[in-house]
């Protein structure tokens, strides 16, 4: 795959966007909101169940289990920075993958309208996943002021990052809610996928801690580099993985 197909496959995936954008973004906006409808709090719970998930990690990681890591020059900031770090990219890659899998079969009634344009039902779950993460990771930048006083330069990355997350969701969006269609099963594949692939990228652990024999999975896993990239830019404050 050469760097033009690339940027080929991109600028038709953000054409598609353009074409119906007012229609992406009022289902994306419309799927946060329904999602807490009927509620006491309603749609404070789409920022609140993030906040409330980074201060119980917080509680344990830094308080509870006060687990030793970080205060070095090659590893700056503490656990709790490192574990949020990964897993706040990671939630969302979940949440993209397991509503591309169900997107087109979930929304038949929507489908069978011959003029309803179907390339918006995956990208509408990216954009609600992403604004999802967009508050844990104000979470995670409120952590960090408050317990270094200062954030790494490398946050002002984090747009980029975002944005090029979003892409390559919407891609893969694409690829799995087509297949989907065919192969009922996907969604229960996704799901499992889902459960144990936070295990399977660097999150929780360092890649040195993982033996020899099995850390080139690690770097054949394509979700790994994401996850090194949102660590470089939350953690690190510095191109740690600049491959």
């Amino acid at each position: 795959f050469s760097p033009a197909a690339h940027w080929a496959a991109t600028r038709e995936i953000l054409g598609l966007l353009t074409r119906h954008r007012e229609l992406t973004w009022e289902m994306a906006r419309r799927e946060i909101s329904e999602r807490y409808a009927g509620q006491m709090l309603g749609a404070l719970w789409a920022v609140g169940h993030p906040l409330v998930f980074v201060a119980v990690y917080v509680f344990l990681f830094a308080i509870v289990f006060k687990v030793r890591l970080g205060g070095t020059v090659e590893m700056p900031l503490d656990y709790t920075v490192y574990l949020l770090a990964g897993l706040v990219p990671w939630m969302a890659v979940q949440e993209c993958l397991a509503k591309a899998s169900i997107a087109i079969t979930g929304q038949a009634n929507l489908v069978k309208q011959v003029v309803f344009p179907i390339e918006v039902l995956p990208a509408k779950g990216v954009l609600a996943s992403v604004f999802t993460q967009l508050v844990f990771l104000a979470g995670l930048c409120v952590y960090v002021l408050l317990r270094f006083h200062s954030l790494p330069w490398t946050y002002a990355l984090l747009p980029i990052l975002i944005l090029i997350q979003a892409v390559a969701m919407i891609g893969a969006g694409y690829l799995l809610s087509a297949v989907g269609v065919f192969i009922r099963d996907l969604k229960d594949l996704v799901q499992v996928f889902c459960i144990i692939g936070v295990f399977l990228v660097p999150v929780c652990y360092l890649p040195d801690m993982v033996p020899d024999l099995i850390r080139p999975l690690l770097y054949v896993n394509p979700f790994s580099y994401l996850i090194w990239c949102y660590q470089d830019a939350c953690y690190y404050g510095r191109f740690e993985h600049p491959w």
